[in-house]
């Protein structure tokens, strides 16, 4: 059966959206995965091909306020307009999905979906946190689940099959949350500092971080901190140090990626439970960069998945998240299974 912009004739002999047919847009979704530091946006067909894609830079409107951010937002989806050879001043897609760090209230997503559907591009336009890119880009044609996030920071969400849905401020210490790249810096340093003036167990922490700066301890990384000679994104690198130093064994190390790996299951786990979800069967999809890629904090969190939530299924993100976000677009325009499975195979196929 047709769904709301597929007229009798769109659908080819395999199910799969051909169009666009007479009066459609020439593409079903502009996906958005909006991040801090990195923005990646994707038009995608009527029958789930990328027909154009590209990264540009964070067009956050926690930094950059609505208007700022639509602005950026606005170079990034003309250049990508001209990349499938199309005029970005006119209607692009039937539906923008746009998945938006920094949206992390309702009235934060509805401010944002007004100003989207303010533009031409789409007839219609959802905005919502960039999480929930990451649970669709995970859970392929099961559009439930949870979803865990750690990079700079971290972030979970669970949606049930009838649609509740259960989320975190993620704030940061103010609303109760442990963890994310920038917090395993600042534990790196404390616990180096500690174990470099005597206050603290001696760790190797203290010396990888100064020969990560080329620095002779670190002391100097404080201080060179302090100074402004080094800032927030220089100090983020120690999040991938805290690693190294740990699987080499050091004690100190390995507990903050044991409490790492326990906050993120605690996370997963009382999402699971807000929004009424039997762990069994229940896919948790780990994304970000800190859980893409270090193997000993998934091992970690698996062993402790296994044991708070039984028959839960862990899954790491093997799509970019903005992926994610087409799968959003494509399930609000009722597109078939056939195109995201399509779109889908072309994001892990590269």
């Amino acid at each position: 059966m047709a769904g709301p912009d597929q007229p009798d004739g769109l659908t080819g002999s395999a199910g799969q959206l051909t169009g666009p047919a007479a009066g459609l847009p020439p593409a079903a979704v502009l996906a958005i995965d909006g991040g801090n530091s990195k923005t990646d946006v994707a038009l995608i067909g009527w029958d789930g091909t990328v027909l154009a894609a590209l990264r540009g830079p964070g067009a956050s409107q926690e930094y950059y306020g609505v208007d700022g951010a639509l602005s950026r937002l606005g170079e990034q989806v003309q250049a990508v307009a001209a990349q499938a050879g199309l005029d970005g001043s006119g209607l692009l897609a039937r539906h923008i999905s746009a998945c938006l760090a920094g949206a992390d209230l309702p009235a934060e997503e509805a401010a944002l979906t007004a100003a989207l559907a303010e533009r031409p591009w789409a007839r219609s336009a959802t905005a919502v946190n960039d999480t929930f890119a990451v649970l669709r880009g995970g859970t392929d044609d099961v559009p439930w689940g949870v979803a865990v996030t750690c990079g700079a920071g971290i972030n979970c969400v669970a949606v049930a099959p009838d649609g509740r849905t259960a989320r975190y401020l993620a704030h940061g210490q103010l609303t109760g949350d442990w963890g994310g790249g920038w917090v395993l810096a600042q534990a790196v340093m404390w616990h180096a500092m500690r174990g470099w003036d005597g206050r603290g167990p001696a760790t190797g922490l203290g010396a990888a971080a100064a020969a990560c700066f080329g620095l002779e301890s670190v002391r100097d990384v404080a201080v060179a901190a302090h100074q402004g000679d080094l800032g927030r994104a220089d100090l983020l690198r120690l999040a991938t140090v805290l690693f190294a130093v740990a699987a080499s064994g050091d004690p100190v190390a390995r507990s903050l990626v044991t409490r790492q790996a326990a906050e993120i299951c605690l996370m997963a786990v009382a999402a699971m439970r807000r929004a009424g979800l039997a762990p069994a069967g229940v896919t948790v999809v780990l994304g970000g960069g800190v859980l893409a890629s270090e193997p000993l904090l998934l091992t970690e969190v698996r062993r402790e998945l296994a044991a708070a939530a039984p028959g839960a299924v862990a899954r790491v993100l093997d799509v970019p998240p903005v992926a994610g976000a087409a799968l959003l677009g494509l399930d609000h325009v009722a597109a078939p299974a056939a195109a995201r499975q399509r779109l889908l195979r072309s994001y892990r196929t590269g």
